[in-house]
């Protein structure tokens, strides 16, 4: 989600729920300033969660080696 900064200030309580759900985005005069994530939600998941369909049996061997395989590749 995306919000202004004067919306989140305004809202804090709201958003504090929402971030349970999902990452916010905190823009300022059109540009992201900030990013508030759930702490309790690993990096593992927030990618599941964004890619949708992605089977569950995804860890994060495959997604580091996945990645180094890719800088790699590019180096």
């Amino acid at each position: 989600m995306v919000v202004t900064a004067t919306e989140f200030k305004a809202n804090f309580g709201k958003y504090l729920e929402l971030i349970a759900k999902e990452d916010i985005f905190i823009t300022r005069n059109g540009k992201t300033v900030a990013k508030v994530v759930n702490p309790q939600i690993s990096a593992v998941d927030s990618l599941r969660g964004m890619l949708g369909g992605v089977s569950s049996d995804i860890d994060m061997d495959s997604l580091r080696e996945e990645r180094l395989l890719k800088y790699e590749n590019n180096v």
